[in-house]
């Protein structure tokens, strides 16, 4: 079987190894999509290695980290459809891009689909799914499972117009946390995001990340989506929630003095959601405050 519906796009920094296992997972995968690799800038050899052992992948080399928006680069190669993101530690299981894109084919206000993850190499499931599978956002009634209000890059199928249409990843969250402020907008757009249970992606997180980097930008990011896109209660209401909840130390002070000092940029951008879209948002909020898999650690 081949599927000429999806690209996957994949973005990677000094990961050399992990990304040469993802690949060859994607390679063997019976949908044979065609995959996009941007190289952020890697020291370790990286895009050498991927075009002397996966000559068949598109490799682009920006010459430095891009961070998400080197999925945008990657997107602007696409032709395809529909694409699919996934991490260079993560890779599709067979037959779900199939299933993702069978999805998107049925239902034309479907703008994204997020698939279960499963965590390697024990094949447990991450404890994001729980939360997508029992998502209190409603949805209309086409819709083939449960409405999310936002998604994961990794283990997501997108509408490729959808995407380009939204703008991409803002260049200026990097990332970490980057796909709130994108599903937002694709719901200010008119599309649906859904979960589908039947579709899975397997993530075997790589140990080399620096996860107090990572806590920052999530922190930041999340201020900046909140103060970009809710309402001025809203905004002010979860901005001090989130100043309760993170961890009291340099790293969370840093990440709100960051926040704090890009505000000029902020208010030039702001521009508040559609009334229907912010209630979903308010619906998630319970499920946020008490959700273990989104604390932020490290």
């Amino acid at each position: 079987m081949t599927d000429p519906r999806t690209t996957v796009v994949v973005i990677t920094h000094n990961r050399c190894r992990e990304l040469l296992r993802t690949l060859g997972h994607l390679a063997a995968l019976p949908e044979r999509p065609r995959v996009i690799v941007t190289d952020n800038g890697s020291t370790d050899g990286t895009a050498e290695a991927v075009a002397r052992r996966h000559p068949q992948v598109r490799l682009l080399r920006p010459g430095r980290n891009l961070g998400a928006v080197g999925r945008n680069l990657a997107v602007r190669e696409v032709r395809t459809p529909y694409v699919a993101f996934c991490d260079d530690d993560s890779w599709w299981a067979p037959g779900s891009l199939a299933g993702a894109a069978d999805l998107l084919d049925r239902h034309p206000g479907l703008g994204a689909v997020t698939a279960r993850i499963v965590v390697e190499p024990d094949g447990t499931e991450d404890p994001i799914v729980r939360e997508l599978r029992e998502s209190p956002v409603p949805g209309p009634p086409w819709l083939p499972g449960p409405a999310l209000g936002s998604f994961l890059a990794a283990a997501t199928v997108l509408r490729t117009d959808a995407f380009r249409t939204a703008g991409g990843f803002h260049p200026r969250l990097w990332l970490g946390g980057e796909e709130e402020l994108l599903a937002a907008d694709l719901a200010a757009d008119g599309w649906w995001l859904t979960y589908a249970d039947h579709l899975a992606i397997h993530h075997q997180a790589s140990v080399a990340r620096d996860p107090t980097l990572r806590r920052r930008h999530g922190i930041r990011n999340t201020l900046w989506f909140t103060w970009l896109r809710r309402p001025p209660r809203t905004a002010l209401r979860r901005t001090l929630a989130l100043a309760r909840s993170v961890p009291r130390d340099t790293t969370s002070l840093r990440a709100f003095a960051e926040a704090a000092a890009a505000l000029p940029w902020v208010l030039r951008e702001r521009r508040v959601l559609p009334h229907e879209v912010e209630s979903r948002l308010r619906l998630l909020e319970p499920a946020q405050r008490t959700s273990t898999a989104r604390r932020y650690t490290g």
